[in-house]
Formats: structure tokens, C-alpha cells, sequence
């Protein structure tokens, strides 16, 4: 059973724009200036100086990159191997490529080479690559101590460009542009643009031509799937860059878009974090992502369609490694038969591709922290995902001796550890999480904006409602909470799995509902009772009549 919270617990009847003002204040609007930069976001607010980027970095970043250019050494873009990563890299690569072909693309393989600058990844350049003397990280290298040290001792430069948390000391890199109010992409979308109007006049751009909407559909496409909160200068990004992704005239992403069966004009946020990310992101996970890079930069419509092809397959594939990975780690947890407040498995056949997701499952099941490793002979990966209210990255850290090397964000981070040494990994991280996490974090909360009555529900409400879109990470779909609500008609639908319903209160307009999911819990509710919902307004279409619809998140018993 979820614990309902309102926020806002005023009873009284409200007004739409007392409904607004209350959903802006609970996303922490509350000044007059931060609604209308809320409400109306400006994509050239998006700077370095509003995202906390020093300036300087930037300036020292793109006279390396001049200098490579005048001097004709390779450059090489490395990224890593999720959306995040692969749509940056395409940036940036695209970004140089306008007027310098000596850039080359890099990303590791996810078992090969591990995640992010390592010197494997360096060394393996070198044998592939010569003349190279400058590397540039995107979503990435942060905390790349040693890779970087390596880098320039073999008279490599190192530009970093990422977004996740910083460790006790950064990197000796040639220039470091880090922020974490973006995504990786949305870094290097940033220094993509100061590139294409800089003083420093790379040949063949323009500096008096600004190219602000240059790559914005990937930098949204990131921002949306590396889960980040979707409030200032990322909201700008998502919500033009979700325009732009809808007018795209990439091939690869069309063809990727007919694959998955979704019409560009009407993607959202959620076509992009369940349809389009998984689909990018499965290359990455069991076979190279590659080819995932490709896909968004080939101007070649056959080559887009073969490598469409290609990433349904391994989406598939993944899937069912994933299915089949999480039924075992839930037979693991079963078996041990534990109330731990931490989960921690590991298994030496699970795929190191799929066990972030398959810790997202377990989360999700049980709503406790969880870590998965994958074993290896020598090292082991990890992947952990957590819960409101605790930070992962900080609480790995805290065992950081145990550790090669962790890095990531406080809900969701991953590691490498010395086989030998998982099981006393295993016993001080549950020990400690049973003395750091308080029952009241463990208890699942459905957060809820505000209580309305069904008289206030109506066409103009939902458009309303539909100005603080995109909605996401930071800035959740709103939540509102109706009570004694009347159940005048109900179904199952979905060969039972979920309910529509005909509500309405006290003698209010019947307004249609759906229960996703709820036929397959212990429903006992019948025509006639009287319930409490917690839902949010949506617009139904159907054979081109648009009506409000209720999306019906949890009830109770009135």
C-alpha cells in the first residue's frame, strides 16, 4: 500500500489559476520572475554562465582544438556507450567534422574496455590511430584520474566534457568543462555552439552566423533519457529540442522511429524515455553501440534502414537477457528470505550490459536500494540504482577502499571491484545501509499535488496544466487527489489487466477513467461505491473527438 501525500493541503475550491500557482510552488516556483521563466523558457537563456561552466575552460578547450587543426592531428571524440554519450558524441563530432576531417569518433566497448577514459581505451587507440594528440570526453572523465595522468605521459591532451559528480580531486586535463545541470549531451551541446560562434574563428565557420538550434533534438533526446531533471536550462533544451526531434529529418532516427511503430509529430517525453532510448541504448549493452552512432549520423537512407533493422534485433535481444536475468535475481532474493533495507546481488552469468536495469526491477519490486555485479575472473562490474531520499554515489564512496574506481549520480550509479572482495563489499554496505536508512525512506510515497473537486475539472484546466509540459524527471506529471468520488459504471479492458471506469461527485459531469494495471491487483471496488482517487487530466482522442480522461494512479476506499 502507497502512502498518500498531499502537498498542498488546502480544501478549500480552488480556482485554475490557484490550481497553476499551487503546481508551480510544489516544483519550487514561487517568485513572479521564476513562473514566467518557467512558463515561458528561452532556449538562449541556455549559457555557461546560467549552467555554472567556467568560461575560461571553454576558451582553453577550443584554442586546443584550433591548434590541432593548424598543426593536422587527430582528434578523437570519446564517448560512452548510452543515449547520453552517443548523442554528445555525434555533436561534437559533427561540430569539427564541418571543417576538420581528421575527427574520429570513439566509444569503448562496455566489456573490453569498461566504461568511460581508461587507459585500455588509450592504448587501443594508439594502436589503431596515429598523430593522435588530442582527446575530448563527453559524458565522461570526470573522475578519469589515472586515464588522463596516462593520457599525458603518451603526450596525449585531455579535454573533459561531463556532467556526473566530481570525486575529492579532478584530473590533470588540458581543460575541464563540467557541469551537473545538464546532461553530457546537453555539455557538449553547449561547447558545440561557443565552437561554431567563436572568436577564435575556426576555418570554414562564420562567426557572425549563431547556430543556436544546431543539434537540439539530440541534446533533448539525452536529457530525457539520462533522466534529468527536466527544470531550468534542461527544460528549455527538452522543450524546443522535443520540437525540433519532431520535425527531424534524420534518417536514422526515422527509420528507428518506424521501427518502433510511433509518428514523429507526436513524440513526447515518454516516446523518448520507453520507445526511442531502449532501442539506442540495447547496442550498447550486448554488442558495441557503435552502431547506435551511426544510426543518428548517416545521411544514407539504406544504411539507416539496414541499422534500424539492426537495433530492433539487439533491443530484443535485450529484452529477453533482461527478462530472464531479473527472474533469477528475484529467485536469489526469495531464496534468501532477508528484510534487508539494501539489496546486493551478484552472479557471474549475468550480462554487464543489463544489470543497471535489472536493479531498476528490483527497485521497482521492492523499493529498496539496489546494486547488481556482474562477476568476473579477476574484476567485477556494478551497477546500482536507488531511492528518493538516499544518495547512492555518496554512499558507495563511503567504501571507496574497497573500490577501483565508482562514479555516477546520487539515484543511479556504477563501480568495478576486485572480485575477491564483493562478499565483504556485500556485508559492510548491508550492515551500514541497516543503520543509515530510516524506515520512513523505505516507505513508498505517492507524491500529490493538490485535492480538487470534479467541478473544476474541464477542457481549460487541462490546457493549463499542459503549459508547465514537458513534463519528467524534477517536473512529475500533476497529481491531484478527488474524495467520495461516485463509480457510476465500470469494465475491464486488456483481457483484464486493466479497468475503465464512468465517475463522477456529487451530481458533477461523468468523466471517463482508466486504472492501468488494476484488474491484475485484489480489486474489490463495484458500481455504486464511493472512492478516492489519486490521478492526473489527460486528453483522450478518438476518431477525432478529443474528451478529458482520467488517469487513475491509485484509490481507495472512501
Amino acid at each position: 500500500m502507497k502512502k498518500w501525500k498531499t502537498v498542498n493541503k488546502i480544501k478549500n475550491q480552488k480556482s485554475r489559476e490557484d490550481i497553476i500557482r499551487i503546481l508551480l510552488e510544489n516544483r519550487g516556483v514561487r517568485t513572479k520572475k521564476e513562473m514566467e521563466e518557467f512558463l515561458d523558457p528561452k532556449l538562449e537563456e541556455v549559457t555557461l554562465e546560467n549552467v555554472g561552466i567556467d568560461q575560461e575552460q571553454v576558451k582553453k578547450a577550443i584554442f586546443r582544438i584550433e591548434k590541432a587543426i593548424e598543426k593536422n592531428e587527430k582528434i578523437i571524440i570519446y564517448g560512452d556507450y548510452d543515449v547520453d554519450g552517443i548523442s554528445g558524441t555525434a555533436i561534437l563530432w559533427e561540430t569539427i567534422y564541418k571543417s576538420y576531417k581528421n575527427v574520429i569518433p570513439y566509444v569503448p566497448h562496455r566489456v573490453n574496455e569498461g566504461y568511460g577514459l581508461s587507459s585500455k581505451g588509450i592504448s587501443n587507440i594508439k594502436s589503431q590511430i596515429s598523430n593522435v594528440k588530442l582527446i575530448i570526453t563527453v559524458d565522461n572523465g570526470i573522475v578519469a584520474n589515472e586515464a588522463v595522468e596516462f593520457a599525458n605521459k603518451n603526450g596525449i591532451d585531455v579535454v573533459i566534457t561531463d556532467h556526473h559528480v566530481c570525486s575529492d580531486k579532478d584530473p590533470d586535463a588540458f581543460a575541464i568543462i563540467h557541469t551537473t545541470k545538464l546532461c553530457g549531451a546537453g555539455v557538449a551541446y553547449l561547447l558545440a555552439q561557443e565552437i561554431q560562434n567563436s572568436k577564435f574563428k575556426i576555418q570554414n565557420y562564420n562567426s557572425k552566423v549563431k547556430s543556436i538550434d544546431a543539434h537540439l533534438e539530440l541534446a533533448a533526446l539525452a536529457t530525457v533519457a539520462d533522466l534529468v531533471p527536466l527544470i531550468g536550462p534542461s527544460r528549455a533544451i527538452v522543450k524546443f529540442g522535443i520540437d525540433a526531434l519532431r520535425k527531424t529529418k534524420r534518417p536514422g532516427l526515422l527509420a528507428l522511429f518506424e521501427r518502433a511503430k510511433i509518428k514523429k509529430e507526436e513524440i513526447g517525453v515518454y516516446e523518448i524515455g520507453h520507445i526511442i532510448s531502449p532501442r539506442l541504448n540495447a547496442t550498447g549493452r550486448i554488442s558495441h553501440a557503435l552502431d547506435s552512432l551511426r544510426l543518428i549520423c548517416t545521411k544514407d537512407k539504406n544504411r539507416a534502414e539496414s541499422l534500424a533493422d539492426s537495433l530492433d534485433e539487439t533491443n530484443k535481444n535485450r529484452r529477453l537477457v533482461t527478462e530472464e536475468s531479473t527472474i533469477h535475481a528475484d529467485l536469489l532474493l526469495k531464496q534468501a528470505g532477508s528484510n534487508q533495507k539494501f539489496i546486493f546481488i551478484h552472479n557471474k552469468n549475468y550480462n554487464q550490459g543489463v544489470i543497471g536495469l535489472i536493479a531498476s526491477r528490483l527497485v521497482e519490486t521492492y523499493y529498496r536500494p539496489a546494486v547488481v555485479v556482474s562477476e568476473g575472473e579477476i574484476y567485477s562490474k556494478g551497477s546500482a540504482r536507488s531511492i528518493a531520499g538516499f544518495n547512492m554515489i555518496a554512499f558507495l564512496r563511503g567504501f571507496k577502499h574497497l573500490l577501483v574506481d565508482a562514479g555516477g549520480h546520487p539515484m543511479a550509479a556504477g563501480f568495478t571491484i576486485e572480485t575477491g572482495k564483493i562478499e565483504e563489499f556485500k556485508t559492510a554496505l548491508i550492515q551500514h545501509a541497516g543503520r543509515v536508512i530510516s524506515d520512513k525512506i523505505l516507505e513508498k510515497t505517492l507524491k500529490i499535488d493538490t485535492e480538487i473537486d470534479f467541478s473544476i475539472i474541464s477542457q481549460d484546466l487541462y490546457q493549463e496544466i499542459q503549459k508547465l509540459a514537458p513534463f519528467g524527471m524534477g517536473n512529475p506529471q500533476p497529481l491531484f487527489v478527488s474524495r467520495k468520488v461516485i463509480i457510476e459504471n465500470m469494465r475491464f479492458v486488456g483481457d483484464g489487466k486493466h479497468v475503465k471506469f464512468s465517475l463522477s461527485q456529487e451530481g458533477s459531469e461523468v468523466f471517463d477513467a482508466i486504472a492501468f494495471g488494476a484488474g491484475e491487483t485484489d480489486f474489490k471496488f463495484r458500481i455504486g461505491d464511493k472512492i478516492d482517487i489519486v490521478y492526473s487530466i489527460e486528453k483522450d482522442e478518438w476518431n477525432g473527438r478529443e474528451k478529458i480522461q482520467l488517469k487513475i494512479r491509485d484509490f481507495k476506499n472512501n
